[in-house]
């Protein structure tokens, strides 16, 4: 398999020479398919080649006839038959204009006698309205006269009275406490010599009724004598209690007076305070039904200030409005008399117009007389249809050209990429076994660094697997010995690796 060689690029002056004879060509060819000769009931149209033209080629100098063709319409017997008799009448009419124009000269030299013609109107004779503007409002009363202040506070009435005098103290207590041992000792005292008086008595009595101290007689003597000394001053201690008792009620008396009294001075103040109090409070009523009288007649002038103000304005609000009708009213009578004015001028303007115009058309009548006369018949030319001729499409030569070329770089690419990549797994892998008796389906498929490839499988691989690349190493030994070796059962191996590498360094 030796090294491939890359496809040479086409010439792109070549390939242009013949896009354009190719061109030319088809042209040609669609030239004479596009002449189609065609047959109306009003005439025909026939296509005849008349000569050719020749075209150089600046390219390559190569010289192309070019055929010229020539279109021939011709007119069917009935329509030709027309076409004389109208060509005959535009020629009378010709003539009949060409002796009718000779007027002309005396009517076109002479000008348009507008003596008789109404007067245009006159737009400045048109008086413009002098419009009256509205004036100015009248000015409306704003603001109101003093009608007098609103009391907004009651005139002092007094000062309301919310405490009363002192009138004394209550006397919550009386005096209980007196001095009964007082009493006592004073009834002891005058009692206490007569009693001492009366027991030496009874015992001189006693001594003389020979009654001595100790005996049952004596002692129930003294006995009886001390039970009525003692009565005696138990006596005196009862009347000083019965004396207490009445300086108590005389002191209980006296504080319940004193009481009545501070009662009724208290009951005396507080009517004097109320009766102070509601004559304040009549004062102030007074004051305040005082103050809404002046209050409400102060209303009152104001609402007659109002009242007076809106009427004033009212009333000049009526005569401001009465005097924009009555302008209003001038201005529209202004403004009719203004359109009666341009009413006139457009009617004065419009007669004018009229009286031009026929003017115009008697100046114009011989004119158009003659442009009649001018205008003859028409021919009907031939109605050919529109012809779906055969159009032969122009091979693009250049772009085949480019594309076989692209083919054929594509397929370059290709072997070589198929080529690197068996030498690629060639030379990375490890001695294989290459003896040809160990091998099927052999075919050459080229050669590389000298070496014959060939196309194989391995007989112990079935008959549809993929195939193998590479060498054989009966013929490998011959030229390169050092890249065989042999197993022990005699079968060679090649090691690619040296193999192609000492190749290409020797290369």
């Amino acid at each position: 398999m030796g090294k491939p060689k890359a496809p040479k690029p086409p010439d792109p002056r070549e390939t242009a020479s013949a896009q354009t004879a190719t061109n030319i060509g088809t042209a040609i060819a669609n030239g004479t398919l596009g002449n189609i000769n065609q047959v109306t009931p009003d005439g025909s149209l026939t296509y005849s080649q008349t000569g050719s033209t020749k075209w150089t080629d600046p390219l390559n100098g190569k010289v192309y006839d070019l055929p010229n063709w020539t279109a021939t319409q011709t007119l069917s017997p009935a329509q030709q038959a027309i076409k004389d008799q109208t060509d005959a009448a535009e020629k009378n009419m010709a003539t009949l204009a060409n002796n009718q124009s000779a007027r002309l000269n005396d009517l076109l030299g002479r000008p348009i006698d507008l003596s008789g013609a109404p007067a245009a109107g006159n737009p400045n004779a048109i008086n413009l309205p002098q419009y009256q503007q509205y004036g100015p409002g009248p000015a409306l009363q704003t603001g109101l006269p003093n009608t007098g202040n609103v009391q907004g506070a009651v005139a002092n009435a007094g000062t309301i009275q919310t405490s009363l005098g002192n009138a004394g103290d209550v006397k919550r207590s009386y005096e209980t406490n007196f001095d009964t041992k007082r009493y006592e000792d004073a009834l002891m005292a005058r009692m206490n010599p007569q009693l001492d008086r009366d027991r030496a008595a009874l015992e001189t009595q006693l001594a003389n009724q020979g009654l001595q101290p100790g005996s049952e007689a004596y002692n129930r003597a003294i006995d009886q004598a001390n039970r009525q000394a003692n009565d005696a001053r138990f006596g005196a201690i009862l009347n000083a209690g019965q004396e207490q008792s009445r300086l108590v009620g005389l002191s209980q008396q006296a504080a319940s007076f004193e009481n009545a009294a501070q009662q009724q001075a208290y009951g005396q103040t507080l009517q004097s305070g109320q009766f102070a109090n509601q004559a304040q409070n009549q004062q102030y009523s007074q004051n305040a039904n005082n103050t809404q009288l002046a209050n409400a007649a102060q209303q009152q002038n104001f609402n007659q200030a109002l009242a007076a103000a809106g009427f004033s304005n009212d009333a000049l609000q009526q005569m401001h409005q009465n005097n924009q009708s009555t302008t209003a009213a001038n201005n529209a009578l202004k403004d009719q008399s203004f359109n009666a004015q341009q009413a006139q001028l457009a009617a004065q303007n419009a007669a004018r117009a009229q009286y031009l115009n026929e003017m115009y058309a008697q100046r114009n009548q011989p004119i158009n007389e003659i442009s009649s006369l001018l205008s003859g018949a028409q021919v009907s030319n031939p109605n050919f249809v529109p012809t779906q001729g055969q159009r032969i499409e122009a091979p693009d030569y250049a772009g085949i050209v480019q594309q076989d070329y692209q083919n054929r770089v594509a397929a370059y690419n290709q072997k070589r990429e198929g080529i690197s990549n068996v030498l690629g797994s060639i030379l990375g892998a490890l001695p294989k076994p290459s003896d040809r008796r160990l091998k099927k389906d052999i075919k050459k498929v080229g050669k590389l660094d000298g070496h014959s490839l060939y196309e194989y499988r391995y007989k112990d691989e079935p008959g549809h697997g993929p195939k193998h690349i590479g060498v054989m190493a009966q013929e490998v030994e011959k030229t390169r010995p050092d890249a065989v070796s042999r197993d022990a059962d005699g079968m060679r191996r090649v090691d690619y690796g040296r193999l192609f590498s000492a190749g290409r360094k020797k290369r």
